[in-house]
């Protein structure tokens, strides 16, 4: 059986189910860079792990970053939701027709 190549829907989802993931991904969005250090303060978590999750979100294209001596700073790459964001639109459209259906149907039973 061939194995499929990862499909970049379901990189961007993966990197973005973790909750502490996501949690950090949201504080870099917040800021326009940030480093791990900073990420570390407050977070209740390890640097490593810090570090571990940007991994995690740089592979997905939801990160980018910038080496300046020995800190490396972090910035959002929102580009890296497009997969996501394309994705939602299309069921959107799925949703909206068949929300569309039941009010039509609701006017029938009850006009």
């Amino acid at each position: 059986m061939l194995e499929a190549l990862p499909n970049p829907v379901t990189t961007v989802m993966r990197a973005l189910a973790d909750p502490t993931r996501r949690a950090v991904f949201e504080r870099v969005f917040e800021s326009k860079e940030i480093s791990v250090a900073e990420l570390t303060r407050g977070s209740g978590v390890t640097q490593g792990a810090i570090s571990q999750h940007l991994k995690s979100l740089k592979q997905a294209g939801l990160v980018a970053e910038r080496a300046e001596g020995r800190n490396v700073y972090y910035r959002a790459a929102p580009q890296g939701l497009e997969p996501l964001v394309t994705w939602m639109d299309h069921y959107g459209v799925f949703w909206r027709e068949r929300f569309q259906n039941l009010r039509d149907l609701l006017k029938e039973i009850d006009p």
